[in-house]
């Protein structure tokens, strides 16, 4: 039997299920719409559907590090509850191993993982736990040395901020040390060369237009500014921050001590950058019992 559009948009608008799968549930089953609900509900692909629309703001972030190599990956899930689940950190862990092999998230999301993709171990895992999760994001760092590090950790190499630091020289003891600073202080970027030149002229702009308000003469407003924008490096970029280990230092002077030259990080949080919605409990409770 022919399988039309028409078909797969009805099993779809009744499933809630994405168009292929909607499809291959049509062709296994010769196009018989109950058979084909049937086998997508035995898949777990039609409740994984249906939680698709939920926000999924909280889960993990884990780090793994081989010789030269580091990834970060973000696996989300609505509720900080699936955080601490064994079954779902066992998952995290294992696509933390299967981004060690791929460069970007699209990969990862196609790498294996046990006989079945990242993509699908994760749908299937919606239908054990319950929850819309989703796969967000994967980064990688490669250096002389690369040093991971877990902020409140959750379970080994996974929790809600997860460093990588690359180094040249030095040892793993300051790189940990610099992660803990990165975790803490969220720099925007390495040094001053890898920010966005358009970011640098904004702000220096605003610190023009400031410093005119107070009507000062350009010679003034000029030195003014060299040193209002020597204080914002200080604040963003990592090299410049003064180390949180020894306030006394900045990061860089802190390296060049311990030998070491930065050559690259990675900061991830959960969540960031996720708007995240938030409901009145007691009119979610009225709204559940109301059966909305």
């Amino acid at each position: 039997m022919a399988i039309t559009a028409a078909m797969v948009k009805e099993l779809r608008d009744s499933t809630g299920a994405g168009m292929m799968d909607a499809k291959k549930a049509l062709t296994e089953n010769a196009g018989d719409m109950e058979a084909a609900v049937d086998w997508l509900r035995t898949k777990g692909l039609a409740k994984a559907a249906k939680k698709s629309g939920r926000t999924a703001a909280e889960g993990l972030v884990a780090v793994k590090v081989d010789g030269g190599r580091g990834v970060a990956v973000e696996v989300n899930a609505e509720t900080d509850f699936v955080a601490k689940n064994a079954e779902f950190q066992a998952m995290v862990s294992g696509v933390a191993d299967a981004a060690m092999g791929v460069d970007s998230t699209e990969a990862l999301a196609d790498a294996d993982m046990g006989g079945k993709t990242v993509a699908e171990t994760i749908t299937a895992k919606v239908a054990t736990i319950g929850e819309n999760m989703s796969l967000r994001r994967m980064a990688s760092l490669e250096g002389d040395t690369v040093v991971a590090y877990v902020h409140n950790a959750a379970t080994a190499g996974m929790g809600k901020i997860g460093v990588l630091v690359a180094l040249k020289g030095g040892d793993e003891g300051f790189a940990k040390q610099v992660a803990m600073h990165i975790a803490a202080t969220n720099p925007a970027a390495l040094d001053e060369a890898s920010l966005d030149p358009a970011v640098v002229e904004k702000e220096k702009q605003v610190q023009i237009d400031i410093a005119r308000e107070s009507g000062k003469p350009e010679q003034v407003i000029e030195k003014m500014i060299v040193g209002r924008m020597k204080k914002y490096m200080a604040e963003i970029t990592l090299v410049n921050q003064a180390f949180v280990i020894n306030p006394d230092l900045t990061v860089a002077a802190a390296a060049s001590e311990a030998g070491a030259e930065i050559t690259g990080y990675v900061r991830m949080e959960v969540g960031e950058g996720i708007e995240k919605k938030v409901e009145d409990f007691a009119a979610e409770v009225a709204k559940t019992a109301a059966g909305g």
